[in-house]
């Protein structure tokens, strides 16, 4: 049976109540205008954070026509009747289209029957705005952000996701496809390679049936550290882009703080099972990390996600990071290329076959200690080399990137000769 109110929409309640009847004469008009869209007992029913950043998702769907709506009216004439705003994220961009928006107008969804809308309400000290929903039950309600959640999930897998901090709080930005990286163009050794992929396999096989049948808890993590350029960003791009799961990038910036680390998550616990990638963790700022740890720890903000920490500094990560079971379970060093590895991918990137087997393997010995990223420097000096002046003189360039990572490792610059112009 409906629970009865004591105070109904129909009282008029201006003497003893005068700040309620604000708020119930715009949601009396409201439930009318709905009442006249489809017969039945329309009510406000409170969504909350269900998900994070649900307007924002549904406008997009809305944008895609992955949901079908209809906007029933407006409801302050002297508000807002229409909204203009650029197509790009970028600031410098001005390209401007007309925008769906729910300030100020009731737009209904007639597959699921649940209308949502921001309104303003006035008190005659000030407004403020909120984001309601309304449905003939809280069960509709429930279905809609399900499926909702689901068409999220399945936007979302089809282009890389980065969650930005911001000033004005996380923002969602989608970069479309990236090239892909087969597991194949990983250079790495391979029983490293082998480890991290079989963990990643059965993560998101059957949702997990792995670990179910061996009792294990449904959530991992793993923390890529190494030098800068030897394939860690590689690494996860190849595990990303084999993997048939949402995966989300989560850029960390000086704002981020409590509120956004508990967004992030929200998020992201939502698409599960799913990928949360957390380049150079260690710029996680000193005053959140205890939020930060706490919220690995928890066990509803990690089920169903698979998350991958990198960095280039691991002497800066927290200890308590990896010295803990249940926040990263492994930590896998991302090594300078070996001499089968360095040997391997010069003959892989050598597609005009300019070397002789014997450079390869020449190359491959002088350049111990290089990274990839150095490697594949070295090819495109050389090729440069080859193509304007037919000769190779590989061993002058490897010298010099040698003379670089030595003095970088000393930080030791100011005798250079040359100078780079500042």
């Amino acid at each position: 049976m409906k629970p009865k109110t004591l105070i109904s929409h129909h009282e008029n309640t201006r003497e003893s109540l005068p700040h309620y009847e604000d708020l119930a004469f715009v949601s009396r008009r409201i439930i009318e205008t709905l009442e006249n869209r489809l017969s039945g007992t329309w009510q406000h029913i409170y969504i909350g954070e269900t998900i994070a950043q649900l307007d924002a998702h549904v406008l997009e769907m809305m944008e895609k026509g992955l949901l079908s709506f209809e906007t029933l009216s407006h409801i302050y004439e002297s508000r807002t009747l229409g909204k203009v705003a650029s197509t790009s994220e970028d600031a410098n961009d001005n390209l401007l289209k007309v925008v769906n928006t729910f300030e100020n107008q009731i737009i209904y969804f007639p597959d699921h029957e649940v209308a949502l809308t921001v309104i303003y309400f006035y008190t005659t000290d000030h407004s403020w705005p909120e984001f309601q929903c309304y449905a003939q039950s809280a069960e509709k309600a429930l279905k809609f952000l399900k499926d909702i959640n689901e068409k999220l999930r399945q936007m979302l897998m089809q282009s890389v996701t980065f969650l930005v901090d911001t000033e004005d709080g996380v923002k969602r930005r989608n970069y479309g496809e990236h090239a892909v990286v087969s597991r194949e163009d990983v250079m790495l050794e391979e029983s490293i390679k082998q480890d991290i992929f079989r963990s990643i396999d059965q993560f998101f096989t059957a949702d997990g049936q792995f670990f179910k049948e061996y009792g294990l808890p449904y959530k991992r993590g793993i923390l890529l550290y190494g030098s800068p350029g030897n394939g860690k960003t590689t690494l996860v791009k190849s595990i990303t882009g084999s993997t048939n799961a949402p995966v989300v990038y989560w850029q960390i910036t000086e704002f981020t703080g409590s509120h956004s680390i508990q967004e992030v998550f929200g998020i992201v616990t939502r698409l599960a099972p799913a990928i949360l990638v957390i380049e150079d963790i260690d710029s996680m700022p000193e005053y959140t990390r205890s939020v930060f740890l706490n919220t690995l720890d928890g066990t509803q903000s990690r089920e169903g996600l698979f998350i991958i920490g990198t960095t280039n500094y691991p002497h800066k990560i927290d200890p308590a990071l990896i010295n803990r079971a249940g926040r990263f379970d492994r930590a896998y060093e991302i090594p300078a290329p070996s001499l089968t590895v360095r040997e391997h991918y010069l003959r892989k990137m050598d597609l005009k076959d300019i070397f002789s087997q014997e450079q390869v393997h020449d190359m491959a010995k002088l350049t111990k200690g290089l990274s990839i990223s150095q490697l594949n420097e070295l090819y495109m000096s050389v090729a440069l080399n080859w193509h304007y002046d037919g000769e190779l003189a590989y061993e002058e360039r490897i010298k010099e990137l040698q003379k670089q990572n030595k003095r970088s490792k000393k930080n030791d610059w100011e005798h250079e000769e040359a100078s780079i112009g500042f």
